[in-house]
């Protein structure tokens, strides 16, 4: 019994190590992130994300920098027979490539106005610790979100592309950084693809 408590204490302390030491790309160039990308696939250990992982495909997202210096995403994505948009805003720290984030509104529902217990990945509370972990900008970047929530640490890894197709070798590498964070193998998706909501975007 005491052997089997110490390996989940380590594999505990484990994760928790490898998610306080998550990189950040080089140098990042918020200039160069801009534009718009696919979302690829997606990891995350969130209570919500299983029951809603069947219903995930590709979608668009649009990065733009906002007046105030910062960015900001919108991910447009089917729901039924309609699109839905999701806006995130990413405020800037004191290393390039990595923001306090939040999401701001889902489809017209302005998150900043309203309690959120139809959206508990967007709740209140301490922010989104996003980061981009690797890009070359003009093919793909890997990203990070973290939330804490009292003793929990929630963890969402994310892979977009300038194209709806990326390299083996890129999803590979998405693939190995999200078990690499404890994030277990039933929770990696590559999306499906989708040509709808792709020219609202």
């Amino acid at each position: 019994m005491k052997g089997l408590l110490l390996s989940l204490g380590l594999v505990a302390l484990f994760a928790l190590c490898a998610q306080s030491d998550i990189p950040v790309q080089p140098d990042f160039q918020d200039d160069k992130i801009v534009g718009k990308w696919y979302s690829l696939a997606v990891a995350s250990n969130f209570d919500w994300y299983l029951p809603s992982k069947q219903y995930m495909k590709s979608c668009p997202t649009v990065i733009t920098p906002t007046a105030d210096g910062n960015l900001e995403s919108v991910s447009t994505y089917p729901n039924l027979d309609r699109c839905e948009k999701t806006t995130m805003r990413y405020f800037k720290t004191d290393q390039p490539g990595r923001f306090h984030a939040k999401i701001i509104q889902i489809g017209t529902v302005d998150l900043n106005r309203i309690d959120t217990p139809d959206f508990p990945w967007a709740d209140s509370g301490e922010d989104y610790d996003v980061r981009f972990v690797e890009t070359n900008y003009e093919e793909y970047a890997l990203m990070s979100m973290r939330k804490t929530k009292g003793p929990d640490v929630y963890t969402t890894v994310a892979l977009l592309g300038r194209d709806k197709k990326l390299r083996p070798e890129v999803i590979a590498k998405f693939r190995n950084f999200s078990l690499e964070l404890g994030i277990g193998e039933d929770n990696i998706l590559i999306l499906p693809q989708t040509d709808q909501c792709v020219t609202e975007a």
